[in-house]
């Protein structure tokens, strides 16, 4: 029994060579809409990446005019984008350390101008603070209620030191499902038709 190929691993752009090709990329944020709203590389385009599915025959036109590169708050989510387009034959790079790294480097992430409701928190973010206040939770339902209850923060831990492990985040993948984190209809409708006249460089500002 033959043992299944690995995927490829994603092309890789530090920040330097990234900043240097920008001009002729197509670049995709994949983060939630509230993450995006936050900061972007200029010229990003969001698809979070819950939605790249239907992204993908975009992406591909994108990809045969000019390189793409796909970012997130670290990387992570980027390499998985890029993985899942490299299994429809979409060739694309990630950016290493994501648009944290590409801030922490001086270069300048891009607001809009009149951003609804407060700033959005990063995924990480969101992650830690939920993590966080089950695990307070489950203690303090412990000590006050039932010890059983202490299993809910066990729990939470368990699931933090999973996530370590592999690479994965339960956790992530369901807060990305709240409506703050998922963009409407019309915006990704938008998004979509910006990435299909898209030229590299010159994108949605």
């Amino acid at each position: 029994m033959n043992a299944p190929t690995p995927a490829p691993t994603p092309a890789a752009l530090d920040v330097d060579r990234a900043r240097a090709r920008l001009a002729g990329l197509t670049v995709i944020d994949v983060r939630t809409p509230a993450e995006y709203a936050s900061g972007h590389l200029p010229g990003a385009l969001n698809v979070p990446l819950d939605r790249l599915g239907r992204a993908v025959p975009d992406v591909r036109r994108a990809a045969e005019r000019g390189g793409v590169l796909v970012v997130c708050a670290s990387g992570v989510r980027s390499a998985k984008a890029c993985a899942r387009l490299a299994e429809h034959g979409v060739p694309a790079a990630t950016l290493v350390g994501g648009t944290a790294a590409w801030a922490s480097a001086g270069h300048a992430l891009h607001r809009p101008e009149a951003p609804a409701g407060r700033p959005g928190w990063s995924m990480e973010r969101q992650v830690r603070f939920t993590a966080g206040a089950l695990v307070l939770l489950g203690l303090a339902l412990g000590l006050l209620v039932h010890p059983l209850l202490l299993l809910l923060a066990a729990g939470v831990a368990g699931g933090l030191a999973v996530s370590a492990l592999t690479g994965t985040c339960g956790m992530a993948a369901l807060l990305a499902r709240l409506p703050r984190n998922r963009p409407r209809t019309a915006d990704l409708d938008a998004a979509l038709a910006a990435l299909r006249g898209h030229a590299p460089g010159g994108g949605r500002r």
